[in-house]
């Protein structure tokens, strides 16, 4: 073993940005970043998208090249972690090697939840998590051939998108009314109902896949409704498992994630878990929230960073996150369970607004196509603003403005 200092565990976007987080605030102790995949952390948004598109594209990295270098972070890849002893402190690489330290991070991630139906087909069934996924995807998503993506959430409907850009014959199966319809109000999910549509795409909703074949000239499911879809190349994307494996060994607290509290201190005051692996407490008495967000990532990298160096924490953010599909860029902030929502434009027809009330307090924003608004929403909803849902609809009305006009 060598000298003590922080250990990251998992170099994906919560773990490369703590790391870079602990610099910026003044660490200068040892950090080391662990990391079973044999890249430079890379950003993950871009594998459902550019990815695909781009066949030479390459792997968009997190921090600029020699980053880690000149700040002193040493970067162990393609190892992973056997086992943590919190007691004795310390982690055991599967390479034999074990390390100390004084804080230990986990931002070990999520992997895709599992559907056996289909993965008992083995080959031209893909799941899309990382760099290694996107590029057997890429090959197999060839123009003229039939995909059948099961799964209408974020990631299935970029998915869709990309392919029908590749000229690929596109299936999508749900069993929701709607695309995102557990994430987004229904007028955003009936419109991206209908774009998908446009394009070509045929949904198959309130349907769920029963069983799976290989046949001579492809691959077969049977759907509860009765459809028997053919197709070259099967995608699905149903979820999250968070890769709590080695919180629960070493007796973390976990449930649905490792729980964190407001500075992402999990149960054991020197470790700590950000990321898509987190659960954190973001209220005393409120229930735990894991998010899955590239911004969450980022988020709580600066909030453990500042835990770690005992800095006081900011006021937290309105959750948000995008997604682009269908040409459309879509930005969604805050709470979307709003009770109601206002129009701010015409939705299909040019870039618009949807803002959600609970009373009369705006709790949500979504912009399609108009993400220089969204700043000013979150600023509205950040300082719960009660505004006319008149003026909210009314376009000559800036968010700005009205976000101004607040009292201080």
């Amino acid at each position: 073993m060598k000298e003590t200092g922080i250990i990251i565990i998992g170099a994906g976007q919560a773990g490369a940005m703590v790391a870079a987080q602990l610099r910026q605030l003044g660490h200068t102790g040892r950090i080391t970043l662990v990391g079973d995949e044999p890249h430079v952390p890379y950003e993950r948004p871009p594998l459902s998208k550019d990815m695909l598109l781009q066949p030479a594209s390459t792997p968009c990295a997190i921090h600029a090249d020699g980053f880690y270098r000149q700040h002193g972070i040493a970067l162990r890849l393609g190892v992973a972690v056997k086992s943590l002893d919190i007691q004795a402190k310390t982690v055991s690489l599967d390479d034999g090697e074990t390390l100390a330290y004084d804080q230990l991070v986990l931002a070990t991630g999520a992997r895709a939840r599992r559907l056996p139906v289909l993965d008992a087909l083995g080959k031209g069934v893909h799941t899309l998590r990382t760099l290694e996924d996107a590029a057997a995807l890429q090959a197999a998503l060839q123009a003229g051939r039939r995909l059948i993506l099961v799964g209408a959430g974020v990631i299935g409907l970029e998915l869709a998108s990309t392919a029908v850009d590749l000229g690929v014959k596109v299936a999508l199966v749900d069993p929701a009314e709607l695309p995102m319809m557990r994430a987004t109000p229904r007028l955003l999910a009936e419109f991206l109902c209908e774009t998908h549509r446009e394009r070509g795409v045929a949904l198959h909703m309130r349907a769920q896949v029963v069983s799976a074949e290989r046949t001579a000239v492809g691959l077969r499911l049977a759907l509860s409704d009765g459809t028997c879809l053919e197709g070259d190349v099967i995608a699905y994307g149903v979820g999250v498992e968070p890769n709590v494996e080695l919180a629960c060994a070493a007796g973390l607290a976990v449930e649905n994630g490792i729980l964190v509290d407001r500075a992402c201190r999990s149960s054991h005051a020197d470790v700590y878990a950000i990321g898509d692996v987190a659960a954190r407490q973001e209220q005393a008495g409120r229930p735990y929230q894991r998010r899955e967000t590239w911004e969450n990532a980022n988020w709580q990298a600066e909030l453990a960073a500042r835990g770690i160096l005992g800095l006081a924490l900011p006021e937290d953010i309105v959750p948000w996150y995008w997604t682009d599909q269908c040409g459309l860029n879509i930005q969604l902030a805050g709470d979307m369970h709003a009770e109601r929502w206002v129009v701010r434009g015409a939705l299909g027809a040019g870039p618009c607004m949807l803002l959600g009330l609970r009373g009369d307090e705006l709790v949500a924003a979504i912009t399609v196509n108009q993400g220089r608004e969204m700043r000013s929403a979150r600023e509205l909803i950040a300082r719960r603003a009660c505004i006319e849902p008149a003026v909210l609809a009314d376009t000559q009305q800036s968010l700005r403005n009205l976000s101004r006009a607040l009292p201080a």
